[in-house]
Order: C-alpha cells, then structure tokens, then sequence
C-alpha cells in the first residue's frame, strides 16, 4: 500500500472566521506559514488590523470585517472573497462567544438569542453561503469549531453548550452529505484554551494565575497549539478533532462513564467558581 496522501495549504485559499484573536489569528498565521492565502474576517476590524501586523506577506491577506449573524452579509463576504482570491479552497469557523456563569433560568433571554445566533446560526451562514465555491475546487474542506461544551453539560454553560451541540450535530450531518463531493468536512471539539473569549463574549474578566488554574485541575492548551492541531487534523481529513488532552480524555469518559463525566466538570467549576475554566 502507498503512503497516506495529506492535504497540503500551499497556495490554497482559506476563509477563517474569528481573525482578530486568539486561535482564529494563529490559524491565519500558521496557514500564511504554509503557503496559503487567507481572507481573514472578524466583527472588529481594530482586532482584524492587530492581525495584519503580525502578518509578514501581507499580498497573500485580506481582510473582511463583518457580523456573521448576518446572512445577506454573509453571501456578500463570499461574493468578496471569490473577486479578491478567485478561488476558495477551505473555510474555517472558528468564531463563537460564551455565555455568563449563570444557570439556564437566570441566563437573560436576549443573552440565548445571541449565543445562537452567532454560534450556531453564524456558522450555518458561513457553511451555506461558501460551500457552492468550495464545491467547485477539486479539493475542498470545512472545519467547523464546536466545544467539548457540546458534547459533555457544563454547568453554568448550558446554552452555550446546546449552541455548541447544535454546531456538532449539523457538522456531522454536514460530512455525510457532502461526502461523495470533493469538499471534506471536519468537527473540531477544543476544550480550555487560553484566549480572550470571554472578554470578547462582553463578559466581565478575572486574571487567574497558573497555580489557581493547577489547583483547580484546569489544563489550558495555547491558540498557537490548539491553531496547530486543528490544521493537522483538517490536512488528514479527520471526521473529528479533539483538541486538548482535556478534550480527549473527556471525549473518551463521557462516552463510557456520563454520569461521573458530568460530576469530574461540575468539580472543577465549582473549584473555580466559574472564573477560570473557559471552554472555547
């Protein structure tokens, strides 16, 4: 049998939602690392021009900034992206917020409106709006981001959870139907990273040093790894890409025990009072 054939990026046109920070910028950066272009969008475009100035060749960028809550919006960007790239070849959804670490009948009702609308809707959007274009290229794929939130309850995060849920189920439904077509599709289920997404969600922020984050039995992996693995795993096709060893090894327990699963993630927010512990 030959050797595994990988997708490469080079010279590959990707569209990456949630540029402006943390794992969505180092994926814009380690893809332009790889030879690729890269239409990065964001709602704010100050985070958008951080970005950029981080960017060594910046010919092979181009940024769009835009609410991806926004479906008339959402067609145009894919309108924009085809006149400035002629093509797209990958499309990464990456944006999506959280939710204040209150329970489900505390949680005010415009706070769930929003939490799907970009989480899940914004996604769908996306989803809809590029891959007629990713349909035209001979190899094409999807990354769609969805949270170890979405597949395990997380106390105080439970409809940002169903968002994620939802994000997960449409994904996977995604890769069947598409499945005898070139574009591949890929759920992506990160668990704690560091970012700023609570901050960018508008929830009020608390510093937590790396000993509390230990005490409380918390793993964090960083944007520039997290950013790697999800790169690996869509060059590979994977189905599903689990990212974090909290991520994994929940994934893993959650399908063989549920019930202990949900008490070891209720330990752990209630050892951090809801502050520290960020699913992305």
């Amino acid at each position: 049998m030959g050797e595994k054939r990988y997708m490469r990026y080079e010279d590959k046109v990707v569209v990456v939602t949630g540029a402006g920070g943390g794992v969505g910028q180092q994926l814009v950066l380690q893809l332009l690392e790889k030879g690729a272009f890269v239409a990065a969008v964001d709602v704010n475009p100050e985070a958008l021009d951080r970005t950029k100035a981080q960017v060594d060749r910046p010919e092979r960028l181009s940024i769009h900034q835009i609410d991806i809550t926004d479906s008339s919006g959402v067609l145009q960007l894919a309108h924009e992206v085809k006149q400035t790239h002629g093509r797209v070849d990958g499309l990464i959804n990456n944006a999506g917020i959280i939710q204040d670490f209150v329970t489900i009948l505390k949680l005010k009702e415009d706070s769930i409106e929003r939490l799907m609308n970009i989480n899940f809707y914004g996604t769908m959007y996306m989803t809809r709006a590029f891959a007629p274009l990713l349909a035209e290229r001979p190899e094409a794929f999807i990354g769609n981001v969805s949270s170890m939130g979405g597949f395990l309850p997380v106390p105080g995060q439970a409809i940002y959870g169903a968002s994620k849920a939802a994000v997960k189920i449409a994904t996977e439904g995604l890769r069947m139907e598409l499945s005898k077509t070139t574009v591949n599709v890929s759920l992506i289920l990160p668990g704690g990273i560091e970012t700023d997404i609570k901050k960018n969600s508008g929830l009020e922020t608390t510093n937590s040093t790396e000993s509390e984050k230990k005490s409380a039995g918390i793993k964090v992996t960083s944007p520039e790894k997290a950013a790697s693995v999800i790169l690996k795993g869509i060059a590979r096709n994977k189905a599903k890409i689990l990212v974090g060893t909290d991520s994994v090894v929940m994934d893993i327990l959650y399908r063989v025990m549920p019930i202990q699963a949900g008490k070891i993630i209720s330990r752990v927010m209630a050892a951090n009072h809801g502050g520290i512990f960020v699913m992305e």
